[in-house]
């Protein structure tokens, strides 16, 4: 979700569901040892529970990207073990870790050593020509052995070599048995299961089989989702949104705050852009706010004006 799941996208999905778990999109603990680490680890104290999502290789510096991640208050460090992109390649992080498991056992617990937030896992189901159950199951079985509790599994293969990042996404097949079987080899962990979830039904019948699900680009295109499921899930308080309205309304005092402090309204108004997919207007809600947000002083009035396209449910 690099470049998707920023700030603004997880304080808008927050409206959405109060109780959902939110992850950072991926940052590099280079990017947190040498950057701008303030920036990179910005959050919304309404975020909370929020993940830091942290990819990298090397473990005293994976520990101190953890470390900066904890004292400004993250509720868990994710190592990704998943991405398959060239860029995360080329710097020896990502699904291309799945191959050395010890190695992310090592992250693992120069990580957990200083971090006061659970450490857990984000891989796949395999890599390459490595797609068997035992391939994973070695590597789940030396990264607990670490002390890793928690692991996310998106139950594809990466295709590191021949397929794009977002191909890598959709074509290799799902294969949500291998995951089941996982869980019930290892009942002492828990075990998420992420890809292909795009119901509450299939959520729910998921959940039968592993201890939660993760969704990440349905949540994104379709952020309703998120509502439906908190409803579903979740016993009604008065911080449920009961329509889409609603949600863009509670956006708007943030919006204005941003704007002050010199956001631009697409960088916001971007994630807000499926909120009413499958309704009627949610067409012209998309189109006004693309074709006006990006304008040079464009504030909440484009949201206001969008807002009267799509009919309130």
């Amino acid at each position: 979700m690099m470049d998707w799941t920023d700030r603004h996208c997880r304080y808008f999905m927050r409206i959405l569901s109060p109780s959902v778990g939110l992850y950072t999109e991926m940052v590099t603990a280079a990017a947190l040892v040498h950057g701008d680490a303030d920036r990179l680890l910005k959050y919304h104290a309404s975020e909370h529970p929020i993940a830091l999502q942290i990819g990298g290789s090397d473990p005293l510096q994976m520990a101190t990207a953890a470390k900066l991640g904890c004292d400004v208050g993250y509720d868990e460090i994710n190592i990704n073990v998943g991405c398959p992109s060239d860029r995360v390649q080329s710097g020896a992080f990502g699904a291309c870790l799945m191959s050395r498991p010890a190695l992310v056992a090592e992250c693992f617990s120069a990580m957990q050593s200083v971090s006061n937030a659970p450490v857990t896992v984000k891989t796949r189901i395999g890599i390459d020509d490595l797609d068997r159950y035992d391939f994973l199951r070695d590597f789940v079985q030396i990264v607990s052995a670490a002390g890793c509790k928690t692991f996310m599994i998106h139950a594809r293969i990466a295709l590191l070599a021949g397929l794009s990042p977002k191909e890598n996404r959709t074509v290799p097949p799902l294969n949500y048995d291998r995951v089941y079987r996982l869980k019930q080899e290892f009942p002492q962990l828990e075990i998420v299961l992420n890809g292909g979830i795009h119901s509450v039904a299939q959520a729910a019948e998921n959940l039968q089989r592993v201890d939660g699900v993760m969704i990440g680009r349905q949540a994104y295109q379709n952020p309703w989702l998120l509502a439906e499921l908190e409803q579903a899930f979740v016993v009604p308080s008065e911080s449920l949104v009961t329509d889409r309205h609603a949600v863009v309304r509670r956006m708007l005092p943030y919006v204005e705050s941003e704007l002050l402090s010199g956001v631009r309204l697409h960088q916001i108004t971007r994630h807000m852009l499926g909120l009413y997919a499958g309704q009627p207007g949610a067409r012209a809600w998309r189109r006004h706010l693309s074709e006006n947000a990006h304008r040079s002083g464009a504030g909440p009035e484009v949201i206001e004006v969008a807002l009267k396209f799509p009919a309130a449910a």
